[in-house]
């Protein structure tokens, strides 16, 4: 197996690996804004905004392990003594992130929390927080969800009642679901209380792909069916299937060479949470979407799941080889050759749940539809070397497949 490629999720965030001079500085730039920060009253705010892929995850990795080294060994500096936590509302990144703790001398796996487990904690008088570091911040609830035990109307508010600093990275084209729906003018207009910095990383890390394919991807994701680029460059491998048994051959494939390729689909598949296998099929294709993953072990790093198919609920966030998209029921192409999204096809129950401050029928459909393109901009963006993609719409296929050559 050739050393560029990797099959372990922590190789892609952790502080061990070497930063930029760019991600370098910022991290600087943010202990020392932390380090004047803390001592002051008032919660203060450091904003890192950035695309799928622009390496916001490894600054923060970074930046956490030096808040914590620095609390934990430096009496001298302004962070001694500070109880600090990490953030990030997703089980699976959580995983990686507590995988990451464990040969870190300074890094506690307790460091590393939900923010609905925090938050309730220091609501009950258990913890205290002075700097908290939140990863994948779109993903903050923006609203109250008793299922999971949130209350409060808005975890980000919630949060900054009780710390003194908070970094946060965000991507409102990373946004899924209603409960967690953001957009960087709703978190501006939040934080214009509070002293706020803001940094936007630009650079694409993860894609092996050139700049014409991520543009592409970008257009795609906000509606707009562009051609494909001549060179979507010499790293990267883009193919276009239209048989989805084929394409999941060929990530077999990948996976048995390379490691770390699995196939993943949008909704628009039966799809229950009633612990049973629901099946996608295509022609001759057929697999189970990704089973609720109970272990320690992220669900892209475990073999059986070459047999899977992956969500947004798995993937978001994580680096795969190769990955083999299915772009189901929910987009197709009309016979102006514009794309559509269908919502009336999408079988995510839990993405477009009531929100009472959003009343207007025509910003709600807007919302909806940019909801779906959302998920379909995450699941684009997994790949480091490749995308496969197959539409189960037949225009749509065969569109793709003219644009190809």
């Amino acid at each position: 197996m050739t050393s560029q490629f990797s099959n372990a999720a922590t190789d892609k965030i952790s502080p061990n690996l070497p930063l930029t001079a760019e991600q370098a500085r910022l991290v600087k730039h943010i202990i020392s804004f932390t380090e004047q920060e803390i001592v002051n009253p008032g919660p203060a705010i450091f904003t890192i905004y950035g695309d799928a892929g622009t390496g916001k995850s490894v600054v923060l990795s970074h930046l956490f392990a030096q808040i914590q080294t620095a609390a934990r060994t430096d009496a001298t500096t302004p962070l001694a003594g500070t109880e600090n936590y990490f953030l990030v509302n997703h089980p699976e990144i959580l995983k990686v992130y507590k995988e990451i703790a464990g040969p870190q001398p300074h890094l506690f796996k307790k460091d590393f929390q939900r923010p609905t487990s925090l938050i309730n904690q220091i609501a009950q008088g258990k913890k205290q927080a002075d700097v908290l570091v939140i990863d994948e911040a779109h993903l903050l609830l923006s609203q109250a969800d008793h299922y999971n035990n949130f209350y409060g109307s808005n975890q980000l508010v919630s949060l900054l009642q009780s710390a003194k600093v908070i970094i946060l990275v965000f991507d409102e084209a990373q946004v899924l679901r209603m409960k967690s729906f953001w957009t960087e003018s709703r978190l501006e207009k939040l934080l214009v209380p509070y002293r706020h910095e803001t940094y936007r990383l630009t650079h694409q890390f993860r894609m092996q792909a050139s700049d014409e394919l991520v543009a592409w991807i970008n257009a795609f994701s906000h509606g707009q069916l562009q051609p494909l680029p001549h060179s979507v460059g010499p790293a990267y491998d883009l193919r276009v299937f239209t048989d989805a048994e084929k394409m999941r051959q060929a990530i077999v494939a990948r996976n048995t060479a390379v490691g770390l390729s699995r196939v993943v689909s949008t909704s628009g598949y039966p799809s229950t949470l009633d612990g049973g296998k629901h099946y996608i099929q295509e022609g001759p294709f057929r697999m189970p979407w990704d089973q609720y993953n109970y272990t320690k072990t992220p669900w892209a790093e475990l073999p059986q799941t070459i047999d899977e198919v992956g969500s947004i609920y798995t993937c978001q966030g994580f680096d795969l080889n190769y990955v083999g998209l299915i772009l189901g029921p929910p987009i197709s192409l009309n016979e102006h050759n514009h794309l559509q999204v269908n919502l009336d096809r999408y079988t995510d129950v839990e993405a477009f749940k009531h929100r009472a401050d959003l009343t207007d029928p025509e910003e709600l459909i807007t919302i909806k539809k940019q909801l779906i393109l959302n998920s379909i901009n995450v699941l684009m963006k997994r790949g480091v070397h490749g995308l496969y993609l197959f539409a189960h719409d037949k225009r749509l296929s065969h569109y793709l497949a003219q644009l190809e050559h």
